[in-house]
């Protein structure tokens, strides 16, 4: 249990005690500096613990948002400071440095130099020590010096309904049209019921998982009555979604495994809808697996340039761009906004899309305008990107190459060929040697099939890839390394299915792009949760991205058309196995803090 210590002689009347019980503290009493530094040492080692002015006046939610928010370790409202984990220590050596001279009875103005927090949040900041302030709003939290000064702010705190502005913040401050005007109205009322009745953030996840997965089900049938229930069950599944993260904002209910499941379930529910679809359309005699693939394939590339982008300026230093400026000022406008984040064709709008037209004509038609529209939204999205990296000046951080060469997912192939195979003396821009080998990777596969020509530009492929990353990735278009390569050997795969011609080729691609892109979408959550990448021994065992291609190629050139189908197979499952353990096994036990998504729509 948490530990909260009041400090400073009690105010008659405050319902502050109440307060921090209801929000789960162990509450204490400490008259000064040094009995507040006892508790906290006799506080559990691992619990966290907040001092709390006694003459605090706000809002129980002001309280929360301040004090149980558990992605930080350090946080802190005027008159409360709250650490956890390490930063504990950090809270403990701040407060050794007070002068016991100024702590007598606590209290004073919202930033009062009496109050023993706020002092402890200044000498933090002084330190340089980073504490997390919540965007309060309208809501309440002070600490008065007088009598009159407690009335006022107690006379403010009930002129602001509380609840009305959690209902609010629980709703993400940027979002899709059709998520913002037609999901969150209600869904946060949902969230809200949830919370009253003890659900948690993660159990509401998973609810939307199984719909979306029946759904699915529904789709496979290939019947009208099918497509229409599977339709309706995909927009609750959506509306579960947006449930489950106002659900974490509405209660401050973060986990590392929520956000792992928020993440990952998302790609899951959509791209088992596709499935779903190909086999309702198999049934009627439509074979749509090979569209099927390409939404998925087409969909992951879209995600791998939004996390490479995003991953390369994370940290940048002097990042100017007459483009965001563009940007910044069309956001000024309120109508262009919402223009722009549909052009996108967010999830929302995806979803609703997909589920509409699933309902009212067939899943080719389906797959047609999803295609059509993420081609679309890809080009419009990567093509700002673009721009803005080409007029930016910026420098990019060790970190930002980092995250990137992580995100190439390059193999034991790659390692050997970058340490022994010297270097060219004609250095090319890394994403021209990935461009060069993606062309004639795939177009080998298209125009020329399976055969040893396809195995040489496959080998081709493979040494501009390890060229592609053999620098550090700092150049203003490196992030668009890591997609480039994705779609080179998703799209490889798709062909060489094609080609086959037999059943269960796609479908085993399928499965074998669908592990694949999972493996993938791991990296980048382990990578946005600061736990770094997957190990290195699992990379080697899934071959990195050069050697699956390598392989597929080869067993496509050397295997009869059904073997090869047989062998796309037992590569999902092995890939699918290794990933899947793993994966489960680190974000289960992870030390990697707690996030949740906040900003992506796509």
């Amino acid at each position: 249990m948490p530990t909260a210590i009041v400090t400073g002689q009690p105010v008659p009347g405050s319902s502050l005690e109440g307060d921090l019980r209801s929000l789960g503290f162990d509450v204490r009493m400490a008259a000064d500096t040094a009995e507040a530094r006892n508790l906290i040492t006799a506080a559990p080692a691992d619990g966290r613990v907040a001092l709390v002015d006694a003459r605090f006046v706000g809002h129980p939610h002001a309280l929360r948002l301040g004090l149980t928010d558990p992605r930080f370790p350090l946080a802190a409202v005027p008159g409360a400071v709250t650490a956890q984990g390490t930063a504990r220590q950090t809270l403990s050596r701040a407060l050794e440095g007070q002068d016991q001279t100024q702590d007598e009875t606590g209290g004073g103005t919202a930033v009062a130099v009496d109050s023993l927090p706020d002092r402890l949040v200044t000498a933090l900041d002084a330190e340089g020590t980073p504490v997390h302030r919540p965007e309060l709003g309208s809501l309440v939290a002070a600490v008065p010096v007088d009598p009159q000064a407690r009335n006022e702010a107690r006379q403010a705190v009930l002129a602001v309904d509380e609840e009305d502005v959690r209902l609010k913040s629980a709703v993400k401050s940027r979002d899709g049209f059709f998520t913002t005007f037609c999901i969150s109205p209600y869904s946060r009322y949902l969230a809200r019921w949830c919370a009253r009745r003890g659900l948690t953030p993660n159990q509401v996840t998973t609810a939307s998982l199984l719909t979306a997965l029946i759904a699915a089900g529904c789709a496979a049938t290939g019947t009208r009555p099918g497509f229409i229930a599977a339709g309706v069950l995909l927009i609750t599944s959506f509306v579960l979604d947006c449930t489950d993260g106002q659900l974490a904002r509405y209660s401050l209910q973060y986990s590392t495994l929520g956000a792992w499941l928020d993440a990952t379930f998302d790609r899951a529910k959509e791209y088992a809808y596709y499935a779903g679809l190909a086999l309702g359309a198999a049934r009627g005699g439509d074979d749509v697996w090979a569209l099927a693939l390409g939404a998925m394939i087409l969909q992951t590339c879209r995600h791998v340039v939004d996390f490479s982008f995003n991953e390369a300026n994370h940290d940048a230093t002097a990042n100017t761009s007459p483009t965001a400026a563009l940007s910044d000022k069309l956001d000024s406008v309120g109508w262009t906004v919402w223009v722009r984040r549909m052009i996108v064709l967010p999830i929302g709008e995806r979803w609703a899309m997909i589920a509409v037209l699933t309902a009212v004509t067939t899943p080719r038609i389906t797959f047609y305008v999803l295609l059509i529209g993420c081609a679309l939204a890809a080009t419009y999205t990567t093509a700002g990107r673009v721009l803005r990296s080409l007029t930016r000046k910026a420098r990019r951080t060790d970190r930002a190459a980092q995250a990137l060469a992580d995100l190439t997912d390059n193999g034991p192939i790659s390692e050997l060929l970058v340490r022994f195979v010297p270097r060219g003396r004609i250095r090319l821009p890394a994403p021209l040697y990935a461009v060069l080998g993606a062309v004639l990777l795939v177009a080998a596969a298209w125009f020329d099939g399976p055969g040893w020509s396809l195995t040489l530009a496959t080998v081709v492929y493979v040494l501009l890839s390890a060229e592609a990353a053999a620098r550090p990735l700092k150049g203003a278009l490196d992030w668009l390394v890591p997609p480039v390569l994705r779609a080179a050997e998703y799209g490889t795969v798709l062909v060489l299915a094609a080609k086959a011609d037999v059943n269960g080729a796609l479908p085993a691609a399928f499965g074998l792009v669908a592990a694949v892109a999972y493996h993938h979408y791991d990296t980048v959550y382990r990578i946005r949760g600061d736990a770094g990448a997957p190990p290195a021994w699992l990379v080697r065992a899934v071959g990195g991205q050069e050697g699956r291609t390598l392989l597929v190629t080869v067993l496509a050139a050397l295997l009869t058309a059904s073997q090869f189908t047989v062998a796309l197979t037992v590569i999902a499952v092995c890939v699918a196995l290794l990933v899947l353990v793993e994966s489960i096994r680190f974000w289960v036990s992870a030390g990697a803090p707690a996030v949740h998504d906040e900003g992506e729509t796509a």
